[in-house]
């Protein structure tokens, strides 16, 4: 910039005074500098947003897979499978979606599936023994044997 002055006719000195009062300010060259500087952070951020977008989507799809196998997992504890790794083999994963609740779409149709054709991979439900509620413990309704009057306990007799 100082040479440009001096060849316009000015001397050194007025080139320096001149120099001084424009020190603070953008010349046209340092104004290009920094608009192609400008460019190309603006394409880095571009750039990066886009990558941003990529990550959120993947990670999107990865919570959303962790979701449906930590649902299928509790599925087929709560169905009584035996092996839940082969169990998991026999069902379409693929075709799981999770709804706006949280659930399974699919899932519990295949589990019901499975336990009709192959019944032998789940656990059945154990036949409990015992008094039931509101029983007495001769299977009496109301109370026991001993508990009844005799005319209670004839008439218990005769309808055996």
């Amino acid at each position: 910039m100082k040479e440009k002055l001096i060849n316009i006719g000015l001397n050194e000195q007025q080139a320096k005074a001149v120099m001084k009062l424009y020190e603070g300010s953008v010349t046209k060259e340092k104004f290009g500098e920094v608009k192609e500087e400008n460019a190309s952070l603006i394409k880095k951020t571009e750039e990066l947003k886009e990558k941003n977008r990529e990550l959120a989507a993947a990670h999107k799809a990865e919570i959303t897979a962790l979701k449906i196998d930590n649902a299928v997992n509790a599925a087929l504890i709560s169905a009584g499978a035996k092996n839940k790794k082969a169990v998991r083999a026999l069902l379409e994963t693929k075709d799981f979606m999770l709804d706006e609740n949280g659930d399974v779409s699919g899932l519990e149709e295949q589990i019901k599936a499975l336990k009709e054709s192959d019944g032998y991979m789940f656990e059945s439900a154990p036949k409990l023994k015992g008094v039931v509620p509101g029983e007495s413990k001769d299977g009496l309704p109301g109370k026991s044997f001993d508990e009844m009057t005799y005319s209670e306990q004839m008439a218990y007799l005769a309808t055996k």
